[in-house]
């Protein structure tokens, strides 16, 4: 028999029936294959022979390691490839052979993050969302249009990331992966000194067989290997060093670091550069076609030469219009035929969809115009070639400006991606703490307990706690707090964070992903692709606006043209050279392009980018539009005491002698007393009466030890020192041990409680010989935070005990807890988050004032409600121009809120 290991020794014979089933992901890499172990449960086994059928069924298939059933607990444990066979293909075969499957473990839920191309509006996102939502293994699926990604909850058992990239692109869109699980415990390798593929077979089963290795992926062509790791168990070094340590005698392998490119700038780098191609592009066939049609004729005799007839009715301005305007409608504009194609395809329709009916009506039936002055002598009609390219240009102009202003919404938390550092002094420590070695590297390859040097006016690069050295660190970028903040011997210190004056050394204690400043982007970038309730109403409205806005495009159209052709207005109001059809179709195309579905879809997206992002450099972290919507309807503010409302640290305010004990006496047997206790009062009392010890005459701070002592919950403690009994404690402790309690003691203890302060009475042989009044101060800001509160209309109420609030400190963010999370212990910041959502809501609603304000006002005017009385139209192109516009106006609306500054601090100022 082979020996067992140390965790089969740990492991029980028998295990107990209602053990809970519980999939285990094993890092086992056999035959460099990821091994999966599941649990479950199978009921109807009645003897080894059931056992034996299961086990042979589930052996015959492809990716079962091994499986093993238990009669006697009706258990089984399969080891599978994920890669090769399903945990549901798993169970339907244990199923296929006549038994029920129980307590079968919930699937692994991974996590990927998605950019989504090709966006216009809320019913593309709503698009995405339909299609990801349907694929099978699917769980959950977020799509953010502004932000331009999608956010998917998937189990890796039923589906993949491949599949969940098709199913977008068969639905109109192109995607590309961001990250994929832990992506942010990353590094990447540039290889060198590789001579054949057996060298990168070395490397990868050397990186396989280290612990805390997740991935290891090889890109042979360049040379490059991107290693997901564990950093609680391994490093970046130990994986360089590894990497170079797998070469033999005629191979040496060396590793350097390589930091990717940003992805996302290198994508909205090349969204400008190709808006703006396209309208540079439309601007050189557009303007020569506007001065044909709109300025030549108005300047005779310099635009003669376009009436030459070519061919009977044919002129040359036509013929030149139509070349010119080819290549817009068809080739610059192509992205609107694809994007047309693809909503239509998924029964759905979007901007893309107008901009292509508007244009091609104006297009073909300039077409038409053109063969039938080809073709007929007498014939004469207006053409709209000057339409498509300049509406097509106007489109593209706004969304080039479009795109630049959506760019500024997330500065905000560029600017926070950008606060680490990129390199970092290592110190190498002896056994005394002395300091061998100093090296500066990349703050990449940084380890957990890492001890690092920060000089002054360094950025701190990850987040750690202080272990010699004093100074003072500015953490403004982080917490919003401009004064810088003490650092010694334990304190906690920030990535990102400056430091200011004295050098110091830090421990690193949180790396990567873990790190303070990364989970403030998560949970930014995760904020940013939730949907506010709010916006619920574009969406709602989306569905059947460019239905809509097609029909009344053809009840304009059928408005103007029937009375028209019926006499019921006068021709004078039909313009020189057109007739009846032309001027009811230019109505008809203007109601097409100057409605904007956009604009609907960015109203509430963009302002919540701007102002979670801002929210964040102010140091309040606000966790989507949800929180945000629901923060500006507070109406009442309950604030916990200690720690929030107070200091969060005892101090003893008062201390007085009820016997003729000295009060060096009385601070000594205290001190004795007091010492052993953990509790904050006990610790704050002990503080103070070193304090008087000093003041009364004491030579040193030597105290006698206290015997047989006893801790009282709730009371006190007790115990003796010297030959004297002592108690210390509250009257609680006085009633257990039947102390009398004079009545200058009772009025002394009632004064204080009475200013929520503790009294702490001080026994020694059973008489009262003084007391300690111990308070917690209230913040220097509490008084001014609930007025201001009050100012904004919210009750503020005191709560304790019953009901449990928590705000951030530093690093130890509960940021699951809470929907709004606040960076320091300031209560100003409860000002800031309920403002900021006051003026985020007020920021949206006012954009939906511009998006529904340029359709409600536009369409009525692009439909001719004006031409009876006042002869405005609004042609085509410049229909386009205000659709362009609308689009601008909400994201530059939205950016407005970049200039937000805290409410308190401008008071101040």
């Amino acid at each position: 028999m082979e020996a067992n290991g140390k965790d089969d020794l740990k492991k029980p014979l028998l295990q107990d029936d209602d053990a809970v089933a519980v999939n285990v992901v094993q890092l086992s890499y056999n035959r460099n294959k990821k091994i999966r172990t599941l649990l479950f449960k199978v009921s109807g086994i009645t003897c080894a022979s059931c056992s034996n059928s299961i086990e042979s069924a589930l052996g015959k298939l492809k990716g079962i390691e091994s499986a093993t059933v238990s009669a006697l607990q009706g258990q089984a444990v399969v080891k599978y490839v994920p890669e090769l066979i399903s945990a549901t293909m798993i169970k339907e075969a244990v199923e296929d052979t006549g038994f029920l499957v129980d307590e079968f473990p919930e699937q692994d839920i991974a996590i990927c993050r998605i950019r989504i191309k090709g966006m216009a509006c809320t019913s593309c996102s709503e698009s995405v969302e339909r299609a990801l939502s349907m694929i099978d293994g699917v769980k959950k699926a977020v799509v953010g249009l502004s932000l331009e990604e999608a956010k998917v909850h998937f189990d890796p058992n039923v589906t993949s990331t491949s599949r969940i990239i098709v199913a977008v692109e068969n639905a109109g869109f192109g995607a590309d992966i961001i990250s994929s699980g832990s992506d942010l415990n990353k590094v990447h390798f540039k290889l060198e000194g590789i001579n054949s593929s057996d060298d990168f077979t070395a490397i990868q089963c050397s990186l396989d067989a280290l612990e805390g290795v997740n991935t290891a992926e090889i890109d042979q062509q360049e040379h490059r290997v991107t290693i997901s790791y564990e950093p609680d168990i391994i490093g970046p070094r130990t994986l360089m060093q590894c990497i170079q340590e797998s070469g033999h005698e005629s191979s040496t392998y060396r590793a350097s670091l390589f930091i990717p490119p940003r992805q996302r700038e290198i994508e909205k780098e090349h969204e400008i550069h190709t808006y703006k191609s396209l309208f540079l592009w439309s601007c050189l066939f557009s303007v020569p076609i506007f001065v044909f049609a709109m300025v030549l004729p108005m300047l005779p005799p310099y635009g003669n030469w376009l009436e030459y007839k070519v061919f009977n009715m044919l002129t040359v301005g036509i013929l030149l219009k139509w070349i010119l305007c080819t290549p817009v409608q068809f080739v610059i504009g192509r992205r609107f035929y694809a994007g047309s194609y693809h909503a239509l395809r998924r029964i759905s329709a979007n901007m893309d969809v107008l901009i292509a009916l508007g244009t091609n009506a104006a297009y073909f039936y300039s077409v038409y115009i053109m063969i039938k002055a080809l073709t007929s002598n007498p014939f004469e009609g207006q053409d709209f070639f000057e339409t498509s390219p300049m509406l097509i240009s106007f489109i593209l102009l706004g969304k080039y400006l479009e795109v630049l202003a959506k760019g500024k919404t997330s500065d905000a938390l560029a600017k926070l991606t950008e606060l680490a550092p990129e390199t970092a002094y290592l110190l190498t420590l002896d056994g005394a703490g002395n300091i061998i070695s100093e090296t500066e590297i990349s703050t990449q390859l940084i380890q957990k307990n890492d001890v690092l040097k920060i000089v002054p006016g360094a950025k701190v690069p990850v987040d750690g706690i202080v272990i010699n050295g004093h100074s003072y660190v500015n953490e403004s970028m982080i917490t919003g707090e401009a004064r810088p903040v003490p650092k010694m011997p334990g304190d906690k210190v920030i990535g990102g964070t400056v430091n200011e004056n004295g050098c110091v050394l830090i421990k690193a204690t949180h790396i990567g992903s873990e790190t303070a400043l990364s989970q403030m982007v998560q949970l930014v970038e995760a904020a940013q692709l939730a949907r506010a309730p709010v916006q619920k109403l574009a969406d709602q409205i989306s569905r059947f606006f460019v239905p809509t806005v097609v029909l009344t495009a053809v009840v304009t159209w059928l408005g103007w043209f029937i009375p028209g052709e019926l006499g019921v207005y006068p021709s004078s109001w039909i313009p020189k050279g057109m007739n009846v059809f032309e001027l009811a179709l230019q109505f008809g195309i203007s109601v097409l392009v100057v409605a904007c579905p956009c604009t609907l879809g960015l109203a509430t997206p963009t302002a919540i980018m701007v102002a979670t992002g801002k929210g964040a450099s102010q140091g309040v972290l606000i966790k989507g539009g949800n929180a945000l919507e629901k923060a500006h309807k507070v109406k009442l503010v309950a604030f916990d005491k200690t720690g929030t409302l107070t200091v969060g640290k005892p101090t003893v305010v008062s201390a007085v002698l009820f016997s003729n004990i000295s009060m060096k006496d009385f601070c000594d047997v205290t001190i004795s007393a007091e010492a052993n206790s953990e509790h904050p009062i006990a610790k704050a009392v002990v503080d103070h009466a070193k304090k008087l010890r000093l003041k009364h005459g004491a030579e040193n701070e030597y105290h006698l030890e206290i015997e047989d002592f006893e801790v009282h919950t709730g009371a006190g403690v007790s115990g003796k020192v010297g030959e004297r009994k002592i108690l210390v404690g509250n009257r609680r402790l006085m009633h257990a041990f039947n102390i009398p309690v004079s009545n200058e003691v009772v009025n002394y203890s009632s004064e204080h409680e009475h200013l929520a302060r503790t009294c702490v009475l001080v026994v020694v042989d059973e008489k009262i010989a003084g007391a300690f009044a111990v308070s917690d101060p209230v913040k220097p800001d509490a008084a001014r935070v609930v007025s201001f509160l009050h100012s904004m209309d919210i009750t503020s109420v005191m709560v304790t005990a019953d009901v449990g609030m928590a705000i951030g400190a530093g690093t130890d963010v509960a940021i699951e807890a809470a929907d709004v999370v606040l960076i320091k212990s300031n209560l100003e910041d409860v000002v800031t988050a309920l403002d900021l959502s006051r003026k985020t809501m007020s920021r949206i609603r006012l954009n939906y004032v511009w998006a529904l304000g340029y359709n409600v006002l536009g369409m009525p005017v692009a439909a001719g409600v004006l031409f009876p009385f006042t002869g405005i139209r609004l042609p085509p192109w410049l229909a386009g121009a205000c659709m362009a516009a609308s689009s601008i106006s909400v994201v530059c609306s939205s950016l407005l809120l970049q200039s937000y500054k805290k409410p308190l601090n401008s008071r101040v100022n």
